[in-house]
């Protein structure tokens, strides 16, 4: 990865404040970008790659293997370049952070951009419904804005939810105000996970929590896109998620427009979350603890088999 240019300045707190150093931190302050600004551009970049997802939804796909049943398609890329277009004109001087073009743009930024163009491919590939766009902004490692674009309906009857959340602002889709359920027992619930593609340990391990939770709950679903599986909880048409394994791009918009609906979101051990961490819950105040009363021995017992759980896909040079 090539090295990105650095911060202007640098050094202990205690520095003796020069005019010059002065003049930076004023200058640093003024590059801080309005929340409604980073919303307003997250949108419209969203919005451009679902543009290029509908016109080829229900068209032959020209499908590419990154794994074994990893899939990549001609849609993916002409999304991202939507995506990264509406990005780089509006803000030249930020990070981005792409699931298929990786990182670009400038890393010293207090913002990185995370985007995930087409979430589900799978799903797409298949035209089932359960695919979408996520786009959303990090400030100093924290996601403060984030828009998904879900795909639902099926073919010859596609329709698109807007999901949109911003930090302190609120949680909306289709532009009305949403919230999680407030359902606390997981005998009632209805609750979502996914799995990833290396079938190992820790999918080994998922996918018992997955038999228990199926065992205690009204239900577990699979659907295949984390973003949109973050989304439907926002919404509170399921009460909770839990995941291992996903990336930033994967998490970062649902995060924010979840958090914004009421939820809580820690790590699957517990500790704190933040867009980089390799385990997320999300879920209302009460059944939060529930949840974690069965993925917090489980991360654990992955972490004592020597599993890397560590913070991951931290762009070089990015501050966390």
């Amino acid at each position: 990865m090539q090295k990105q240019p650095t911060r202007p300045f640098s050094g202990s707190a205690k520095q003796r404040l020069t005019p010059q150093r002065a003049h930076n931190i004023v200058a640093a302050a003024s590059d801080a970008v309005p929340l409604e600004k980073l919303l307003e551009v997250a949108e419209r970049a969203a919005k451009a790659g679902a543009a290029v997802i509908a016109e080829k939804v229900d068209k032959p796909r020209d499908i590419e293997f990154k794994g074994a049943t990893d899939l990549v398609t001609d849609t993916d890329k002409a999304s991202e370049e939507a995506v990264l277009s509406v990005l780089r004109e509006a803000f030249p001087d930020h990070a981005l952070l792409g699931e298929e073009g990786g990182v670009s743009g400038d890393t010293s930024s207090d913002y990185l951009w995370c985007i995930d163009p087409l979430d589900g491919t799978t799903n797409y590939a298949h035209k089932y419904p359960s695919f979408g766009v996520s786009v959303a902004v990090l400030e100093k490692a924290e996601a403060v804005a984030g828009v998904v674009v879900e795909f639902a309906g099926g073919p010859g009857t596609w329709i698109q939810r807007t999901y949109t959340g911003a930090k302190g602002k609120g949680a909306y889709m289709n532009g009305q105000r949403i919230h999680v359920s407030q359902c606390k027992d997981v005998g009632m619930s209805l609750l979502v996970t996914g799995f990833g593609y290396d079938h190992d340990e820790a999918w080994a391990a998922n996918v018992e929590l997955f038999k228990q939770f199926t065992d205690a709950s009204r239900g577990v679903r699979r659907l295949g896109a984390a973003a949109v599986d973050l989304c439907h909880t926002a919404l509170g048409v399921v009460d909770g998620y839990w995941e291992l394994r996903l990336k930033p791009w994967d998490m970062s918009a649902g995060v924010v427009i979840a958090r914004e609906a009421g939820a809580k979101i820690t790590q699957m051990d517990g500790k704190p979350f933040s867009p980089f961490s390799r385990s997320i819950v999300v879920a209302n105040e009460g059944m939060l603890p529930n949840i974690l009363e069965k993925t917090v021995p489980a991360t654990k017992s992955l972490m004592e088999k020597g599993i890397d759980l560590s913070p991951w896909f931290v762009p070089e040079g990015y501050k966390v």
